[in-house]
C-alpha cells in the first residue's frame, strides 16, 4: 500500500531557477528510500513539501490515500508522518531529555501519566535511559541526535523522514543510530552523504538532478 505519493512536484524560491521540474515518488508500507543528489537539489525542500511546511508550485501530494492540499489537509500527517531534523538543536527545546520527548504526546493530548510512560518507554527502547533528567542543551551531539529521534518515536510516527541524521556524529553513534533505525518497522526517506549508512539502511535509491527524480 503507497503511504506517501507526491506526482510532478514543481517548486521554485521566488527569484531563483527551479529547485523541483516534476519531481515524484511513492513509498510504501515498509518501504525504505533513500533521497540522493547534489547540495542544493531540494531534497529538503521535498521533505518540507510532504509535510506542507512549504507550498508546491503546482503537483499533487497524497498521503495515507487522501490528497493533501491546504493547511487543515496536513495536521494529520504531521501526527503520523516524523521527521528527524538536520540539526537537533532545532528540534529540543526543553530543560530536560524527559520533557523533550514528553512535549509531542502531551500535545496529542495524552495525561502527564500517560506521556511518562511513553517517555519511560522510548527511552527504554532506546537504551537512553540514562540521559533522562540530563540538561538537553548539556548533551554531547551524538547524544542529542539519539534524543531528538527519540522525540519522533514518541509520537508513534507510521513514517520517519531523516534528514541527514548522521550529521556531526562520531563513527561509535553513527554505528548506534544504524542499529536503532534498522530495528524499527517504520517506511522511511532517508537523505544522507553518508554512502555506507545509505547503503545499510535504505539501498533503494532516487537520485534528484534538474529538479526530478529518477531511480538509481
Amino acid at each position: 500500500m503507497a503511504l506517501i505519493r507526491l506526482s510532478d512536484i514543481h517548486f521554485a524560491y521566488p527569484g531563483q531557477p527551479p529547485v523541483l521540474a516534476g519531481a515524484s515518488l511513492t513509498l510504501s508500507a515498509g518501504q525504505r528510500l533513500s533521497l540522493t543528489g547534489p547540495n542544493g537539489a531540494g531534497k529538503s525542500t521535498l521533505l518540507r513539501i510532504l509535510l506542507g511546511l512549504t507550498r508546491p508550485d503546482a503537483g499533487e501530494i497524497t498521503v495515507f490515500d487522501r490528497p493533501r492540499r491546504v493547511e487543515a489537509d496536513f495536521h494529520e500527517v504531521r501526527r503520523r508522518v516524523g521527521l528527524v531534523f538536520q540539526d537537533p538543536d532545532d528540534q529540543l527545546f526543553c530543560p530536560t531529555v524527559a520533557e523533550d520527548i514528553a512535549f509531542g504526546p502531551l500535545n496529542l493530548g495524552q495525561s502527564r501519566d500517560e506521556a511518562l510512560a511513553v517517555v519511560e518507554k522510548v527511552l527504554a527502547d532506546l537504551d537512553l535511559r540514562h540521559l533522562r533528567d540530563r540538561i538537553t542543551h548539556k548533551l554531547s551531539g551524538g547524544e542529542k541526535r539519539l534524543v531528538t529521534l527519540a522525540t519522533v518515536l514518541a509520537m508513534e510516527p507510521e513514517v520517519l523522514l531523516l534528514d541527514e541524521p548522521t550529521n556531526a556524529l562520531d563513527t561509535r553513534n553513527e554505528a548506534r543510530l544504524l542499529e536503532i533505525l534498522q530495528a524499527l518497522p517504520q517506511a522511511m526517506l532517508l537523505v544522507s552523504h553518508a554512502p555506507a549508512f545509505r547503503d545499510a539502511l535504505a539501498p533503494e535509491a532516487l537520485d534528484l538532478r534538474e529538479g526530478r527524480l529518477e531511480a538509481l
